[in-house]
């Protein structure tokens, strides 16, 4: 395993067109390069940070592609199944080139090493920021008795308190400054991916979010009711729903990623109906916090 055997492109129709078919061969385990590639298809390749994204592969003996990794500067690097001397690899050739990393997220294992190798060459300290855990809907399940109220489509008049929970909600998991709020509601609203839950007198109470489809996955994301609306059944309504929507349009996986070191969000999305598929981790390199 040389580092040379990794080939690095910045053009993102080069890179899909040499690993899209590994990309879709996976869609549950590859949902974040999935998504990610098709916002910066869709949307432009500086959506995430103003620095250039930087795309990799590595093929079999057979021409066939067994892994992928996306950067998106000042995010971590984010990685598919690597095997150890793979993920060596992969360090020496980025560090080689004077490629600057603030953390790596991947599978368990994978991200493990990853970051051993990282940590031993670039002689950085790395930390754990996260453990993750992937899950899968299997058969939904509404959570009874309902709270009060009923589910809408977010629509641009929810424009400021979309922004202004979502702002939250990244403050919450701890990743404070990870997105633009507007960007982040614009394209949300403009695929119908947002909705609320609201009290019978239209008051917003709980929000969830759908990704766009690719690859026949969708993921749930920023579940979110504010601290003083909790515990009152709100946000698993509003994440029924959402699922619900993706399983009624047609969505073959629906997929959401929880931080292991809450149980009340893993419970929560179990008794829905969702069933672990792999843990993954988020690690910071070099004291610094980074995100994607």
């Amino acid at each position: 395993m040389r580092p040379a055997d990794w080939h690095l492109t910045e053009d993102l129709d080069d890179f899909l067109s040499r690993a899209g078919d590994f990309l879709h061969s996976r869609p549950a385990l590859h949902t974040v390069p999935l998504t990610v590639t098709d916002a910066l298809r869709t949307r432009g390749l500086h959506i995430y940070g103003t620095e250039a994204p930087l795309f990799g592969l590595l093929r079999e003996d057979d021409g066939n592609v067994r892994a992928t990794f996306f950067h998106t500067p000042p995010h971590p690097l984010n990685v598919t199944a690597l095997r150890p001397e793979e993920a060596e690899a992969l360090a020496t050739r980025l560090l080689g080139l004077g490629h600057q990393l603030l953390g790596v997220s991947g599978e368990r294992d994978t991200a493990a090493a990853f970051a051993t190798a990282w940590e031993r060459s670039a002689g950085e300290p790395v930390s754990v920021h996260q453990r993750q855990r992937l899950y899968r809907l299997g058969e939904l399940v509404i959570p009874e008795p309902a709270p009060e109220g009923r589910s809408r489509l977010a629509e641009d008049r929810d424009r400021d308190l979309v922004m202004r929970w979502i702002e939250e909600f990244c403050t919450a998991v701890g990743q404070p400054g990870l997105l633009s709020p507007a960007e982040w509601t614009d394209a949300r609203l403009a695929h119908d991916g947002i909705t609320l839950w609201e009290t019978p007198d239209g008051t917003p109470t709980a929000m969830a979010s759908l990704t766009t489809r690719v690859g026949g996955q969708v993921r749930v994301a920023a579940v979110y009711a504010p601290a003083d609306l909790r515990g009152r059944g709100y946000a698993g309504a509003v994440t029924a729903e959402v699922s619900r929507r993706a399983l009624n349009a047609g969505t073959h996986e629906v997929l959401l990623f929880t931080d292991l070191a809450n149980p009340t969000s893993n419970g929560l999305y179990q008794r829905i109906g969702y069933r672990g598929v792999a843990d993954f981790t988020v690690y910071d390199f070099g004291g610094v916090e980074a995100r994607h």
